[in-house]
């Protein structure tokens, strides 16, 4: 055990987290030069394509008579939970900060997930052979922040792998072996699992005492299902199996399970004959942010859709879903998500790997309502809204945002933040040219385009963290929009007051582009319980039917005409507008 170190890399987004871990994998020959591609951790086409790390990856190397667990983490704020399952294995971190861009907002906060939970913190500071790289500047922030001496903050290159020695010297070096005690009975923490078709769910654990082996009884503690272990072993590039692992080893185990509910991460494994007194606490569950319908374009497809994100769930812990039903879409399910990009990457994956084609509702957020009988109620969509007279307070989630940005932004900055109803709560100056702001905001105004318009009013260089900050009460409204008369469930949204009528005004216009032309007039409406706020009409195609009258009486044009008139008002009757899938993903990019 003492020759075993386990860790982990946290950084910013874009700091160069994978560049290092493909450098560690390349000094230590744990990947051979044919295999070796860039971001060889990031197996999914989506995090190659986008150039961010999803899911966290665990790898085991070679160096000197060490083994090293490496378990690579996400850097976006969406996938904080990812981040949180790494460092409950690890006993150290590398705290990777890039030296053109200094320390960004994700770097503290996973910092602190760090300090958190005891780790011992490597700092590094990567892409020194940048000409804009500012190595002096940084040093001291990173001194400031974690207090540690100059010499203790190791400088490397990730692309060109210069440093990269001193770095696995230092883990060695600095980071503890685990502890624990490998005659005691069996206790592992699971960390991640997947699903493999053929042989079912295969579930990643880290030992902390005991030892397990192949073919032995094993059960989950939280849901008391026992299994017997086909396959252990440990995870290189590929799944390499092994006869034993012991207390500090990090694995995986395959079992045969069939069922994705019967694996819960952060579920304790344990023997059967000799279980271990108690599971392995401190892991949370995770709290979602954002919710979002989401259906299947064919309904036929409900059961195959449920599936599909039982297995998603496996390997995305942070997705939470329950069903429900909507007039306009049919059955579907409510989904939980951490973020707008969270929901995003969510979507593209079904579609990618489970085939399935799905339409995502306008996003929410959870309120809370006190009704006039004065009993309170989560709402998690507008449908299950109470009427206005039943209400007598609604309440809304606000966070505590921290942002980090360049001096020359501040104004932008906060001006954007008033706009979306924040109240700022605190301006630090962290060097010369960087400054810390603390805002406190609704989640509800965060949840759409906020990281967006961010980036875009710094040049990219604000960085964003936040966390959930209790409720606070808000004059909220339900926005309806009405197609023809019929509410169309799957479009309406709850906002503030001050923003239903620009938003109500702009929804119209945006559908009236994408709803097709019908053979009758098309009124699309935005209303705010029976008033009527906005309205705009596509308007029906028409066939010239007085074309072959000419000349004659007037009459016989009219008589045409009325004749028309009583076919276009009986096909209304019948007639229904279909809204377009694109219709729903416009009204999220309102701007």
């Amino acid at each position: 055990m003492k020759n075993i170190r386990n860790f982990c890399i946290i950084a910013h987004i874009d700091h160069g987290k994978s560049t290092l871990a493909d450098r560690l994998l390349e000094y230590t020959n744990t990947v051979s030069q044919r295999e070796m591609q860039d971001q060889v951790l990031d197996d999914m086409d989506l995090e190659k394509e986008r150039g961010i790390t999803i899911k966290s990856h665990a790898i085991q190397m070679n160096y000197k008579d060490y083994v090293l667990n490496l378990i690579d983490t996400p850097g976006h704020v969406d996938f904080s939970y990812e981040v949180s399952r790494s460092i409950a294995a690890c006993e150290g971190a590398l705290l990777v900060v890039d030296a053109t861009q200094g320390i960004q907002a994700q770097t503290i906060s996973n910092l602190y997930l760090a300090l958190e939970n005891d780790l011992e913190i490597i700092p590094v500071m990567n892409k020194i052979d940048l000409d804009s790289a500012m190595p002096d500047e940084v040093a001291d922030e990173i001194v400031d922040l974690l207090g540690c001496p100059r010499e203790d903050i190791l400088s490397c290159s990730a692309k060109t792998g210069a440093g990269v020695p001193e770095i696995l010297e230092a883990i060695v070096g600095r980071i503890p072996a685990p502890e624990g005690d490998p005659e005691a009975p069996l206790q592992a923490l699971v960390f991640d699992s997947v699903f493999n078709p053929f042989r079912g769910i295969i579930s990643y654990f880290r030992i902390m005492n005991g030892a397990i082996k192949t073919n032995d009884w094993v059960k989950f503690v939280s849901t008391e299902k026992e299994y017997h272990a086909d396959e252990i072993g440990v995870l290189r590039l590929n799944m390499e199996p092994r006869k034993e692992l012991r207390a500090g080893d990090v694995g995986y185990i395959i079992s045969g399970i069939k069922t994705s509910t019967e694996v819960r991460v952060g579920d304790t494994v344990t023997h059967v004959q000799r279980p271990c007194e108690k599971a392995i606490a401190g892991f949370e569950s995770v709290k979602p942010m954002v919710f979002a319908g989401v259906y299947p374009v064919d309904s036929d497809d409900y059961e195959e859709l449920r599936a599909s994100i039982e297995k998603l769930q496996l390997n995305d812990a942070s997705l939470t879903f329950e069903p429900e039903s909507s007039l306009a879409l049919g059955f579907g399910f409510r989904c939980g998500f951490l973020g707008l990009l969270h929901m995003e990457i969510v979507q593209e994956r079904l579609e990618r790997e489970f085939n399935m084609d799905v339409i995502t509702t306008v996003p929410n957020v959870q309120y809370k309502v006190r009704l006039t009988n004065g009993e309170e109620k989560d709402v998690y969509n507008p449908s299950g809204m109470p009427e206005p007279n039943n209400i007598a307070e609604v309440y809304e989630p606000y966070i505590h945002a921290q942002i980090i940005t360049k001096a020359d932004f501040i104004g932008p900055v906060i001006k954007l933040c008033m706009d979306k109803r924040g109240i700022l709560k605190n301006q630090t100056y962290l060097t010369t040219d960087r400054i810390e702001i603390t805002f406190d905001l609704p989640l509800g105004e965060v949840v759409f385009d906020f990281y967006d318009k961010l980036k875009s009013i710094s040049k990219g260089y604000a960085s964003f963290d936040y966390y959930l900050n209790g409720f606070q009460p808000s004059k909220l409204v339900k926005l309806e929009i009405l197609l023809n008369g019929d509410p169309v469930d799957a479009l309406s949204t709850l906002t503030h007051v001050d923003n239903a009528y620009p938003i109500g005004r702009r929804m119209c216009e945006k559908l009236k582009e994408l709803i097709p032309r019908q053979q009758f007039d098309v009124a699309i409406q935005a209303a705010i319980g029976s008033k009527i706020i906005a309205r705009e009409t596509v308007r029906q195609v028409r066939k010239d039917v007085t074309a072959k009258c000419y000349g004659g009486d007037i009459t016989r044009k009219r008589k045409l005409l009325e004749k028309q008139k009583e076919g276009k008002k009986r096909m209304r009757q019948v007639g229904s507008v279909e809204v377009p899938q694109s219709a729903f993903l416009a009204v999220l990019k309102l701007d």
